[in-house]
């Protein structure tokens, strides 16, 4: 499982189960993928 994180958005590689966790850890932290990468920009 690989997450790249850049200014425009955000790009996960990795087996369909594995994107399906992933996205329910960040989950915790953001309600919406453009809030994660809303997030991202701001730092």
């Amino acid at each position: 499982m690989k997450v790249y994180v850049h200014e425009k958005g955000i790009v996960l590689v990795g087996k369909g189960w594995e994107v399906l966790q992933k996205l329910k850890e960040y989950n915790k932290n953001f309600k919406t993928v453009s809030d994660w990468t809303a997030n991202i920009t701001k730092k």
